[in-house]
């Protein structure tokens, strides 16, 4: 299976639709375009699709068993007409049409069963109608007589429509950067700036305890802002990452998180009446009790000494109240908090409201998903729903 590639200027063809960017949203949105409109995709890199090749650890979690618009930072009404409008049962169905049957880890995540191969060569098979244009530099955009021109560093580019794919700006090295926003905010639409999300979180001196347990992992439970998530946490040299404290950092702005250490036990159920020390009881490797006890003021004496004070503090571990101290940054991010402003565009297109022909999906928008697939499921819902409303 070959795709076109094009070197040379096309500064003197208009094309039906130009989309900049050939990641997750700009592939899916081009295999669901006509096959009658010329499209052309327009990316830094010298091979499509590079972050969902990484993913996962190259094995990419595309989507989850659950799905709604509740995973999600972001316009809940705004989310939820592209995940209806394209779930992920319809996602499913168009990989396993193209021969991929992705599988299920820990009950929820849908993972490619080798690589992400796998999908990316059904998204090229299905994108061989479009002019993949790589190696390109996006430097400027404009609309003159309502026919955008897009200066990249190898030539002029010209389309009657523009779809924006150039997602956030963590993973640098794969080119990533804020040309979405810049594009948008050329044009007068709102932003918001991108920030870091799914990333770890730095802790205070107070928690430098958490420091001494890096490599350690347990089950937690995280209450942050409104939200309950329970999954893995994992303690490193920086402070905390894993799983759970990657979806927290998605919610969390400012102020306090709280961390149930034992979600499944109660720790004063463990510790009543027992002759053994607490740190014993306490169902996690004992380096992380010691440590525990020793941040909550508590003794490592035998249950049954334990006095009134103690099991106040004690109950704490289901309740360890702290403020993160910060995040790991973008180097670490796995996605961005932010983008276009969902109010700029209209929900069911994803048009600019402003700008006629002018529209933006997937990472660029400002709605981000939890970890567990949902920002490559936002992905492709949005690229989905575009595309058939161009269709249309």
């Amino acid at each position: 299976m070959i795709t076109r590639l094009f070197q040379y200027n096309f500064s003197m063809k208009i094309y039906d639709i130009l989309i900049l960017g050939a990641g997750a949203s700009g592939l899916m949105c081009a295999s669901h375009l006509d096959g009658k409109l010329s499209v052309a995709m327009v990316d830094i890199n010298s091979k499509v699709a590079q972050k969902l090749k990484i993913s996962g650890g190259s094995k990419c979690n595309i989507t989850n068993v659950y799905v709604s618009e509740n995973n999600y930072d972001g316009d809940r009404e705004f989310i939820s007409y592209s995940l209806n409008n394209f779930t992920k049962d319809d996602l499913l169905d168009y990989f396993y049409k193209h021969g991929v049957e992705p599988i299920i880890k820990k009950e929820r995540y849908y993972f490619c069963k080798d690589s992400s191969e796998e999908i990316i060569n059904v998204l090229k098979k299905n994108t061989q109608h479009v002019d993949i244009l790589l190696n390109r530099d996006i430097l400027n955009v404009e609309k003159k007589d309502n026919i955008f021109e897009v200066k990249t560093s190898k030539g002029l580019l010209k389309a009657k429509k523009l779809i924006i794919a150039t997602g956030g700006k963590s993973f640098k090295n794969l080119g990533a950067s804020d040309i979405g926003l810049l594009i948008a905010k050329s044009f007068d639409i709102k932003v918001k700036e991108f920030t870091p999300a799914l990333v770890g979180l730095t802790v205070q001196k107070e928690q430098f305890w958490m420091k001494e347990l890096s490599g350690l992992s347990c089950e937690v439970e995280i209450k942050v802002e409104d939200r309950v998530l329970k999954e893995d946490m994992l303690f490193t040299h920086k402070g905390i990452s894993g799983p759970c404290v990657l979806s927290t950092s998605l919610y969390w702005k400012k102020g306090k998180i709280s961390i149930d250490f034992l979600p499944n036990s109660n720790i004063l159920e463990l510790s009543e009446s027992s002759k053994k020390l607490i740190s014993s009881v306490i169902p996690l490797p004992k380096r992380f009790s010691k440590e525990i006890l020793k941040a909550l003021d508590v003794d490592d004496i035998e249950c049954k000494k334990i006095t009134k004070e103690q099991k106040v503090n004690l109950s704490k571990i289901h309740n360890y109240e702290f403020a993160p101290a910060g995040n790991f940054g973008f180097s670490k991010a796995e996605v961005c908090r932010g983008g276009v402003l969902s109010d700029e565009l209209n929900f069911a297109t994803f048009e600019s409201l402003q700008n006629s022909n002018l529209f933006f999906i997937g990472e660029v928008i400002d709605v981000t998903g939890e970890l567990g697939g949902y920002n490559f499921q936002w992905a492709f819902s949005s690229a989905v729903t575009c595309a058939k409303a161009i269709n249309s």
